[in-house]
């Protein structure tokens, strides 16, 4: 058996070589060995998959040969898939090899009912969206791969939460319903631990961007993601009717309230997620998710008193260069993207600027007071705004 164990530990190995530039050097003969022993692997995990004790065995010991726990004893069943996709996306594999390995995918060698039929088509289904999402983007929004990462993070959020929302209604069958309405989404609790673990796997940036999509996916209209789900599963959720309807409103602000209290729940992530967002993101968000609207200004407020004028250089300066703070012209970008966005969201942004301005000082001219500045920078930038409009328009009616 501890020679069982000691293969097993070399799967990471093997995934890790051949995702790497070292299968430049592979021929035929190399390819088919890694082939075996992924079906072995493969073959290990259906001989012991019964049997719970060697199961965890050779769970803690392919857990134990790798850094993070990213794969466990299920692995093992889908090895032979996790190779060929891992050597197809690979463009270092040589012309030869990588026919082989088609042939090989195609003829699998003592295909028996233990083998999955589905295995290849997976593969290419895969193969073509990688390719798809590799394509250069065209036109403003996020990119794809971007986009459908959100919409698969929101699928398996919707998923959790109707699980939950499902045993939260049984346990309350016997409370009044005003008892009911005033208590929080109960699949909160149970969902925040496993949405902290996915979204750490990911690139701290890139599991801001998942966030800010996912945010300004449920913002644009559940109605076309149910549509795509839909059509990905075949079953109806019973939206269309009232009852439906609400319940399905619910869980998309169920599913926000998740996502925002990931986001909000550590002070030093979301000043990250600011510093990485696009300042026309973050307005967005901001208008659209009044939680996550106060929490902007007031790490914008904090931000701002980080500054003093400097009236040698004339400008206001970072009064700590080793802080992640905004420079004088990267705060007044974001307060001018705020004050652009819908008109409830300009109104707070300036009345919040405005009661920073009274409380320090209420001074009407410039270098005193970074709030008077921001106000009055932002009152010219709305000026510019509605002279290039009217200049637009002008011309093209004449």
């Amino acid at each position: 058996m501890e020679a069982v164990l000691g293969q097993v530990e070399q799967l990471p190995a093997l995934l890790a070589v051949s995702r790497s530039a070292l299968v430049r050097d592979w021929d035929g003969l190399t390819l088919d060995r890694a082939l075996e022993w992924a079906r072995y692997f493969q073959h290990l995990h259906n001989r012991f998959r019964a049997r719970p004790q060697l199961r965890e065995a050779l769970g803690r010991r392919l857990r134990r040969s790798q850094p993070c726990p990213l794969l466990g004893f299920p692995a093992l069943g889908r090895c032979p898939q996790l190779l060929g996709l891992a050597l197809l996306e690979n463009r270092a594999l040589p012309p030869a090899a990588c026919r082989r390995l088609l042939r090989s995918l195609l003829q699998p060698p003592a295909a028996g009912p233990a083998s999955d039929p589905r295995g290849l088509g997976l593969l290419a289904r895969r193969k073509a969206a990688a390719r798809l999402l590799a394509l250069p983007r065209r036109g403003p929004g996020p990119e794809p791969q971007l986009q459908v990462e959100a919409r698969l993070l929101l699928s398996r959020l919707r998923q959790e939460a109707g699980e939950a929302a499902g045993r939260l209604r049984g346990a309350q069958e016997g409370l009044q319903a005003g008892e009911a309405a005033g208590r929080p989404c109960g699949a909160q609790e149970g969902q925040l631990p496993w949405l902290c673990g996915a979204l750490e796997l990911l690139p701290q940036p890139r599991a801001f961007g998942v966030v800010a999509a996912a945010l300004v996916l449920l913002k644009q209209g559940h109605g076309a993601e149910q549509a795509g789900d839909r059509d990905g599963d075949g079953d109806g959720d019973g939206s269309s009717s009232p009852g439906g309807y609400q319940e399905s409103a619910a869980g998309e602000e169920c599913t926000a309230g998740l996502l925002l209290s990931w986001l909000l729940g550590n002070q030093e992530r979301f000043s990250a997620f600011c510093l990485c967002i696009p300042c026309s993101h973050l307005a967005f968000l901001a208008g659209h998710y009044s939680q996550l609207c106060r929490s902007y200004l007031d790490l914008l407020t904090g931000w701002g008193r980080c500054l003093h004028y400097d009236p040698l250089q004339g400008q206001w300066v970072r009064s700590c260069l080793e802080k992640a703070e905004l420079s004088w012209e990267e705060l007044r970008e974001h307060f001018i993207c705020l004050c652009q966005g819908s008109t409830p969201l300009k109104e707070q942004t300036q009345a919040a600027l405005e009661l920073l301005r009274t409380q320090d000082g209420d001074f009407r001219v410039r270098g005193l007071s970074v709030w008077t500045d921001l106000l009055m920078e932002i009152g010219y930038s709305c000026m510019d705004t509605k002279a290039t409009k009217k200049l637009k328009k002008s011309s093209k009616s004449g």
